[in-house]
């Protein structure tokens, strides 16, 4: 997936209120991460909510999940975070030119 389509897709799961409510949850918790009841207590949220937002965080390489014993760890994926806002503030102030030619 090129670095365009892989930062789109992170910015449109976090796009959402809930989605992005579970991830500053989860970059607020680091590296010992959250299980999905964890979760929930601290959004008021039901679990099953919970399971269908996490997977498209997942899915967008946002959140990994591990499993440990019975329950499965939620934790943000910190090289994905720095790759989308390196992306997205790579050429802030670079300043931009437009020619005759790019107008066309």
């Amino acid at each position: 997936m090129t670095t365009h389509a892989s930062v789109a897709l992170s910015l449109a799961a976090l796009g959402h209120d809930t989605r992005l409510a579970i991830y500053r949850l989860l970059v607020r918790a680091g590296d010992d991460g959250l299980n999905v009841g964890e979760i929930g207590q601290h959004l008021d949220m039901a679990a099953s909510t919970l399971a269908y937002h996490l997977g498209l965080l997942v899915e967008a390489g946002l959140v990994v999940q591990e499993r440990q014993g019975r329950q499965i760890v939620n934790r943000v994926d910190f090289d994905a975070m720095r790759r989308t806002v390196g992306f997205l503030t790579a050429e802030c102030c670079a300043g931009v030119k437009l020619t005759t030619e790019d107008a066309a």
